[in-house]
Formats: structure tokens, sequence, C-alpha cells
């Protein structure tokens, strides 16, 4: 009996420590996951050696030297043919039930697991919670079923978390859901893996598995930021979890996919197919909430709106953050 505690005690400690082709376990389907993937790997490598094998076996034992007339060829043995056809197709049907067992159980999440809204937009996530706190990290605590809500305001990304082996799409005008039971405390990657445009490869970000302690603690302290900080470091927060950090620079002057900020409050700015405008409040909420409606010249409509998205006092606090970043 202890020697069976230890060696499942090391399979746990290998399994928590990765391996050469995976991750390590961090979910509570990732142990399952694993041994599906090497129970078919195993089959097929098996498999593999016994047809190379026998293959080879034949090419010398009934090579044309050795055999100049040709053989007489058996055309049926029932024997054979059940053993070829009963046992691969058992195997097959193994493989379909514990990988259709692992899907269902991927696919309903637990009654009691949080309910996270999850909304990714080129080229950042935002994360929602039950009571309105909003981040670009997805925290967790641990041992707790997390449900992701999941949809998109632009093009079809996908989340996937490589430690808890779960991926989905996430499709916009759609509503998809995934979930997962974090078992390991730490920092985990969170990787778009839906090619999405010129800054694909950087939309990701971190899943953060906490104590329960730690993570009620943060819950208390993460609520309303505009209560607890100036609009100036608000808007900066809200600046980076929306992901305007994604297209527009706020610190070296440098064009990305939308035109820098730095210096920009209260200058003229020139406009396709109309007079120049004030960057102000004004032009600053109106480029927020309807995008296209007054484009900086040599810049495409590649702003999503995000009317309903941003309360107004959240959008006055970016402003302040923007009009912190220099200009007239």
């Amino acid at each position: 009996m202890t020697l069976s505690l230890l060696m499942m005690s090391a399979v746990q400690e290998a399994a928590n420590q990765g391996d050469f082709l995976f991750p390590v376990q961090a979910s509570t389907v990732a142990a399952d996951h694993d041994w599906l993937f090497y129970f078919i790997l195993t089959i097929s490598g098996i498999a593999f050696l016994l047809i190379n094998l026998a293959t080879l076996f034949f090419v010398v034992k009934y090579r044309r030297s050795r055999c100049p007339e040709p053989q007489p060829s058996p055309t049926h043995n029932t024997m054979l043919e059940i053993v070829w056809s009963v046992i691969p197709t058992a195997l097959m049907v193994m493989m379909f039930y514990w990988g259709m067992q692992n899907y269902i159980d991927q696919s309903i999440a637990p009654a009691d697991a949080m309910r996270v809204e999850v909304s990714g937009q080129k080229w950042s996530w935002s994360f929602k919670y039950p009571d309105g706190t909003e981040t670009s990290e997805l925290r967790c605590a641990v041992n707790t079923p997390m449900r992701l809500v999941m949809t998109s305001s632009d093009v079809i990304h996908s989340v996937w978390i490589p430690e808890f082996r779960v991926k989905k799409d996430v499709v916009p005008g759609r509503i998809t859901e995934m979930w997962f039971e974090p078992i390991l405390e730490g920092e985990f990657n969170l990787l778009c893996t839906e090619y999405c445009g010129t800054e694909h490869s950087g939309m990701n970000t971190k899943v953060i598995v906490q104590s329960q302690a730690e993570f009620d603690k943060w819950m208390l302290e993460a609520g309303d930021l505009l209560a607890k900080m100036s609009p100036v470091e608000a808007g900066a927060k809200f600046f980076t979890l929306k992901g305007c950090n994604a297209c527009h620079d706020v610190s070296a002057g440098i064009t990305l996919v939308g035109p820098s900020l730095k210096d920009m409050y209260g200058t003229e700015r020139p406009i396709e197919g109309g007079p120049p405008v004030v960057m102000d409040e004004n032009y600053i909420r109106e480029s927020i909430l309807e995008p296209q409606a007054k484009l900086v010249k040599g810049f495409g409509p590649t702003m999503p709106t995000y009317q309903g998205q941003l309360k107004e006092k959240e959008i006055l606090a970016i402003a302040a953050y923007i009009q912190s970043l220099g200009g007239k």
C-alpha cells in the first residue's frame, strides 16, 4: 500500500512538472487529456512497429532470390480476418468513448462555477467578474471552477491556456463558453490561437491562480477604480484594460495601428474628408463611441466602437489620462 502511494505521488509530481511534450498539468481536466493522448500515441506506435516489422519480414523471407517461383497465396483466413477487424475496432471504440467523455466533461460547467465574461478585441482581452470588476488579466481561486462566457467585438479570436488543456474560439456576434478548475497556484499564459491581424502574436495575457483568501482580498481591492484612484490613474488603467495601448503609442511618439497620443491633446488633427478638429474631451469621447465618425488622415477604420463597454465617467477618465500625456 505504501509503495503504491509512493508511486502515485511520484507520477503526480512528474505531471506537476510537465514533460517533454506537455507543460504542467494545472487543471482538473489536464490529466485525462494527457492520458488519452499518450494512449493513442502508444497504440499508434505499436501498430506502426508491427506493420513495418511484418513488412520487412515478408520482404526478406519471400524475396525473389529465395523464392524464384510464385508461391501459392491464401484467399481466406477466418481467424486472421476476425483478429484484424475486432481488435482495431475495439481500440477505436475505446478511443472514441474516452475522447467523447472528456469532451462532455469539458463542455458542461459545474453549477457552482464562477461566471466571468470574456471580451476579445484587436489585440487584447478583458475579463468582467460578477461584481462588475474588469481586468486585463484573468484571476482565479485555486480549486474553484471558472466558467468563461466569451464573445468578440471584431474578428474571431481563440482562448488557449496550455497548462489547463482548454481552448475555445471567441466569435463576433455569438456566445461561446468553456470552463476549467485550476489545481495549482501560479501564473500561466493565456494566448490567442486564431490569427486576427498584425498584432496577433502579442494578444496574450496572464492567468493568475491564487489561494481563496488572496483571491477574495483581490476582489475587494479591485472594485471601483475611480473610487480609489485619481481620474488620470484610473484612465491609464482603463486605457490598458480596453486594449487601447495595442494600437496607440503613449510615450515615444511612434505610429502603431492608430495614431500616437503622445503630446496630442489640444492639437488640431487632420480628418479624412473634412476640416481639422481639435483633440479635446468631446473628440476623444466621440472617437471612443463612434470611431469611424472622424478618422485621422492616413489611418483606416480599424477601431471598434466601445458603445456599452465604457461608462461616461470611465470615458472622461481616459480623456484625462490622454490630456496628461501632453499637448497644447
